[in-house]
């Protein structure tokens, strides 16, 4: 940074990202405030910002119904307005005392004397002071860092940082961009006539431009990765079509067009002297795990070892039950390794692993701890992939020399985050689901109706069928969630004597769990009351109710991935939403989409326009930069332009592609993403 800012300055700045004094270029208003005019009070609407002048004809603390500093402004047109500070210091009091001057900028509501506004900006003014020539830009700050001391260094920054064009100037002219300098100079230094409404909504020209360069930036940083991946080298696994014609051929179901269309996609990529990093992605139910048995059986027949990795011990025991009534046939020797397993079954496990003995390993995160070390790594699947950091993927990855990559996902992508964060991978998608899926009827049910989906149960488990009761999420606290599991099991129990009711928590353990799993997929239990344990993995073609407790306190992708559990066999599921009333305005709008939606890619794209790409991604992206500037949904089209432009520069222009990525990713472009 410059010689003027002390160390102190530093940190602070350090905390917003900025460490270079380039960094403040692209340190971005938030909002502006128009303070280029004064609004006379006579004129003021309600719910529009203005910035008012005029004198303190009268000012007071009052102490009911609390503490508040109510003064009395008014201008030249004889209009009156009251200003309200509800948290105020000695000095404000001071400073707005009887016979002061003043501008103050806010936003006009009635009150209970008439106009007021509610904490407004105020700074003292002689009459005749000058008013600002630009709109007043408001950035993101930190405590101890004031938006007039922000102002200043980034006014300097305009002046002696490199606002140079880094791309060619046929591709902003092209696209009717403004330059780069130019749209730096306007959004921190808005006209008084630019329009504000576009200013805020980040739609004006300005925004776009630098909208569209950081998500070229981004296209460019994943095609590097993409190639650097190329470079490196991978065992070639042809498909020999031994063990994996052998399996398709004792399989009591034909493959989907999509599922054999995606197993094509991952047999070409793993017969590749490079590594494969494919994503898998397919709605809840639509065959993903067969087709990450045969990318196994691939890896195996060529002499490989595989492994497969889940988030939960349900999901991970699961592909383990799958794999060995599909593979343990052929000859193949599986491994199944937890955390949960004692010490001897442990080293058991590791020693069949180290020693190739055993072909493939099954398991949660136990998969990729320092004592487990495979003889011959050839392919790494992930379930699940966006529940494990990147630091856990990559650890199993280093398991082997540079294995194939498959990553599975049943909480569907939309497109703009696949093209963005995803597109250093190849994507394969199952698009379709096997025959014999029924389509899941949703209800949204208040909660005072209970006795009403009592009943409901009842009547479903007396005609032969089963139900899951889903216990609400409650994310403070896993004792209170495991009370609140333990309580509805001694309600449900109490008010269906006839009925035969299981329960699964995450506390349980493991053989505890697989205990009453297995009653229920046997229908020795007809009702299972669970927590969220059952989100993935668990298959009971028999049930087809569901009921969910608070189901406005979990997210759209959670509930899509519990409604996935049911309506696996022939009969007519429904998934019961219990809600407790009020509602707010967001769970309302969560509970809609989920009633009107069964595909999970609409209900992902709802998701990302609810939550942002932060909250979607979850844990994946540790160390990948967040879009700050573009927004997946209102830049979509210059997503797809970027993306075709990145191409080119990388062809055409690999100078300016670096100067690019320079100004834009200087500390993001160090991590590999895996």
């Amino acid at each position: 940074m410059s010689k003027g800012i002390s160390p102190a300055l530093q940190t602070k700045l350090a905390k917003l990202g900025i460490v270079e004094p380039d960094d403040l270029l692209l340190h971005l208003p938030l909002r502006y405030v128009d303070e280029t005019r004064i609004t006379p009070v006579r004129d003021l609407r309600v719910g529009e910002a203005a910035q008012v002048e005029g004198e303190i004809i009268h000012a007071e603390t009052q102490y009911r119904p609390r503490k508040a500093l109510i003064c009395q402004l008014q201008d030249a047109s004889g209009g009156l307005l009251h200003l309200r500070f509800l948290h105020f210091y000695p000095s404000q009091v001071a400073a707005l005392k009887p016979g002061a001057h003043i501008r103050a900028y806010g936003e006009p509501r009635p009150g209970f004397f008439g106009m007021e506004m509610v904490h407004p900006q105020c700074r003292s003014a002689r009459a005749d002071a000058p008013l600002n020539e630009a709109l007043t830009p408001v950035y993101p700050t930190t405590a101890g860092l004031t938006q007039p001391n922000l102002r200043k260094l980034v006014a300097w920054a305009l002046q002696h940082g490199d606002t140079r064009e880094t791309l060619p100037p046929e591709i902003p002219e092209r696209l009717q961009l403004p330059d780069f300098a130019e749209s730096l100079r306007l959004l921190h230094r808005p006209p008084p006539d630019a329009s504000l409404e576009s200013l805020q909504s980040r739609t004006h020209a300005a925004w776009r431009r630098l909208a569209f360069d950081e998500l070229l930036a981004q296209q460019l940083s994943m095609r590097r990765h993409h190639a650097r991946r190329r470079s490196q080298g991978a065992p070639a696994l042809a498909d020999k079509k031994t063990l994996t014609t052998a399996l398709l051929e004792r399989l009591p179901f034909k493959l989907t067009g999509a599922q054999q269309k995606t197993w094509r996609e991952i047999s070409h990529d793993m017969s590749q002297s490079h590594p494969m990093q494919r994503l898998l992605q397919g709605d809840v139910g639509s065959g993903k795990t067969i087709v990450s048995a045969l990318a196994a059986l691939q890896a195996i027949e060529n002499g490989w070892q595989a492994a497969i990795m889940a988030p939960t011990e349900i999901l991970a025991e699961q592909h383990y039950k799958k794999m060995t009534d599909w593979l343990a046939p052929l000859g193949v020797n599986i491994a199944w390794l937890t955390g949960a397993q004692n010490k001897t079954a442990r080293n058991k496990v590791i020693a069949q692993v180290a020693s190739g003995e055993a072909a493939l390993a099954v398991g949660t995160h136990a998969l990729f701890q320092e004592q487990v070390q495979f003889a011959k790594l050839g392919l790494a699947v992930v379930d699940e992939q966006h529940r494990f950091g990147v630091h856990q993927r990559l650890a199993l990855r280093r398991k082997g020399e540079q294995p194939h990559q498959l990553m599975m996902s049943a909480t569907p992508i939309p497109r703009t985050l696949a093209m963005s964060y995803y597109a250093d991978l190849d994507v394969s998608v199952i698009d379709e689901l096997p025959p014999g899926r029924t389509p899941v009827t949703t209800k949204i049910v208040s909660e005072e109706r209970r006795e009403e989906v009592l009943a409901r149960v009842r009547d479903a488990c007396r005609q032969g069928h089963q139900a899951y009761w889903v216990c609400p999420l409650i994310e403070e606290s896993e004792a209170l969630q495991l009370k609140t599991a333990l309580e509805t099991y001694e309600q449900l129990t109490a008010a269906l004597p006839d009925l035969n009711i299981g329960l699964v928590h995450g506390r349980m353990k493991p053989a505890e769990k697989q205990a009453v799993m297995q009653a229920f997929a046997a229908n020795e239990t007809q009702l299972l009351v669970a927590t969220t344990v059952i989100e993935v993995g668990v298959d009971v073609p028999n049930a087809s109710l569901m009921v969910i407790e608070h189901a406005e306190r979990m997210g759209l992708s959670q509930l899509h991935q519990l409604r996935g559990r049911i309506g696996r066999g022939s009969a007519q599921s429904v998934c019961i939403l219990l809600y407790a009333s009020p509602l707010s305005q967001a769970a309302r709008e969560r509970l809609k989409i989920i009633y009107e939606n069964t595909d999970g890619f609409e209900i992902a794209r709802a998701d990302l326009a609810l939550r942002g790409p932060g909250e979607f991604l979850g844990i994946r992206q540790s160390g990948v930069p967040l879009l700050k500037i573009a927004d997946l949904e209102r830049d979509a089209d210059l997503l797809e332009i970027a993306r075709d432009t990145a191409a080119t520069l990388l062809r055409d222009h690999p100078q300016a592609a670096e100067a690019h990525l320079k100004r834009w990713m200087r500390r993001a472009e160090e991590y590999v993403k895996v």
